[in-house]
């Protein structure tokens, strides 16, 4: 099974289609074109070989849509800082992010070992080697307009907005929009709509 790569133009998009197995390209290469222009952004379908590297290359292209399909508030700064918290397992495909055009701003990629760093960030993605104090941090941070992005088990009841899993082969993600509009984001109804649940 192969993935979806973050992408911005249809010809980059119709070429790596081809890479693709035939029968995944009949049943979602029509459906994918259809989002990318209806949406004119990149969006990637939550399909992902189970494999270390390629699932974090997919979840690096879901982090810039997650990205993409927020608004904050009154987000004036020409630089969105996405902080990773925790070991990270994404090597170099995070570090692609840099620089990347979100509108007329473009994405920081900040490794942070300090909480306290926490608050500069627009976006923290907590690596799941901070399961177990991740309830108490993102708590620390409640109602700030920072997008929290993980991929742990539960972390939605833990105050995560955005968390991904791996189910059968496949990466979906959950949003708790509830925790969203309480920290002043405005998550695109486009995004809910991939979402495989929306808490509300």
């Amino acid at each position: 099974m192969a993935f979806l790569r973050d992408i911005g133009t249809v010809r980059e998009l119709t070429q790596q289609f081809k890479l693709l197995n035939t029968s995944i390209w009949r049943c979602i290469g029509r459906f994918l074109l259809i989002i990318l222009c209806s949406f004119g952004l990149p969006i990637s379908h939550p399909v992902a070989k189970a494999d270390n590297m390629l699932e974090y290359q997919v979840k690096a292209a879901f982090i810039y849509n997650f990205i993409a399909f927020t608004q904050w508030p009154e987000n004036t700064d020409p630089v969105i800082n996405l902080c990773l918290y925790g070991v990270d397992y994404f090597g170099q495909e995070i570090d692609k992010l840099q620089n990347r055009a979100v509108g007329t701003q473009s994405i920081k990629v900040m490794h942070i070992n300090s909480i306290n760093q926490l608050q500069q960030c627009q976006v923290i993605f907590f690596s799941k080697s901070t399961d177990n104090a991740l309830a108490s941090i993102v708590n620390s941070l409640q109602n700030r307009p920072i997008l929290t992005l993980a991929d742990t088990p539960n972390a939605i009841s833990r105050g995560i907005i955005i968390n991904m899993n791996l189910i059968n082969e496949k990466i979906v993600f959950e949003i708790n929009l509830a925790n969203a509009r309480k920290s002043g984001l405005d998550i695109s109804s486009k995004l809910l709509q991939l979402a495989t649940k929306v808490h509300q």
